[in-house]
């Protein structure tokens, strides 16, 4: 893995959509921008979509992630709602993935766990925690700005242990002899009752 990697949060909504950027540095977070995607003037719900498409493709060229985490959606009890910020969210993977950039999706509770150590943690205390750890002289007025950084925080946290499990992972199967039986031809020589 490289010394230094960027990856931006979202936090998907179809009313205000947060974000952050972080720049990893020899396993140091720092925080590059840190705002919000303001949709309230749209009235229309297609024409939200299509801003949050444009606006995230201008985030992607300024800062250039390597990756992109966002929020999953959590269930709640208004269908309508869901359907809404479901649609927010495919739109900005949609945008992600027009630039071939790696997207990963972490429940609401988990990242609250991640910073605060607490998954039912209130967007005040997120935005606190988040505020002492990067020196934030003023937080944003939209906590959702906050929420956007720390899921960026958290997909940081989740992939530097994965991601140091995986090479230990290669560097363990080096060392061990593919067996002859790994190949499909081999696979069905063996055993000709399972191929149909």
């Amino acid at each position: 893995m490289s010394a230094e990697r960027i990856i931006m949060g979202i936090d998907p909504g179809t009313t205000v959509m947060g974000y952050g950027v972080i720049r990893i540095t020899n396993n140091k977070p720092e925080l590059v921008v840190l705002s919000v995607i303001e949709l309230r003037k749209y009235t229309n719900h297609y024409m939200k979509l299509g801003k949050i498409f444009e606006r995230v493709l201008q985030i992607i060229e300024q800062y250039l992630p390597d990756e992109i985490a966002l929020e999953a959606p959590f269930f709640g009890k208004n269908v309508q709602s869901m359907l809404k910020l479901g649609r927010a969210q495919g739109v900005a993977m949609a945008a992600a993935l027009s630039r071939d950039i790696p997207i990963r999706e972490y429940a609401p509770r988990r990242v609250k766990q991640m910073i605060t150590g607490q998954g039912e943690a209130s967007k005040d205390q997120v935005a606190a925690m988040l505020q002492n750890m990067f020196s934030i002289k003023e937080l944003p007025k939209d906590l959702d700005a906050t929420d956007g950084l720390a899921v960026a925080l958290c997909h940081y946290y989740s992939t530097t242990s994965v991601m140091a499990q995986i090479e230990a992972e290669k560097a363990a199967t080096k060392k061990v002899p593919k067996s002859k039986s790994s190949s499909w031809a081999n696979f069905i020589a063996q055993n000709p009752e399972k191929v149909k």
